[in-house]
């Protein structure tokens, strides 16, 4: 990830944008991480992972058995 002063970003503002076209650009101020410049393309795959689904796959699957095994004693005891 590069990165990038507040002040430099500011007065180089054209040249930040291209360069996180190629990967995201960390904007520091007095030391410290102000922000994070990225393509639209990585904010779609950031987003897009945020709203996947956060249960482990093992945990997704022993569901699956689970309910395949016993889904009509579940049927059952949901009446």
């Amino acid at each position: 990830m590069a990165s990038i002063t507040a002040t430099d970003a500011k007065n180089k503002f054209g040249q930040v944008l291209e360069m996180a076209q190629a990967e995201p650009v960390r904007i520091q101020k007095n030391g410290r991480d102000v922000g994070v410049l990225l393509s639209p393309e990585q904010y779609r795959e950031l987003v897009a992972q945020s709203n996947e689904p956060k249960v482990n796959p093992l945990i997704m699957r022993l569901h699956g058995e689970s309910v395949k095994r016993w889904g009509k004693v579940y049927e059952a005891l949901a009446k």
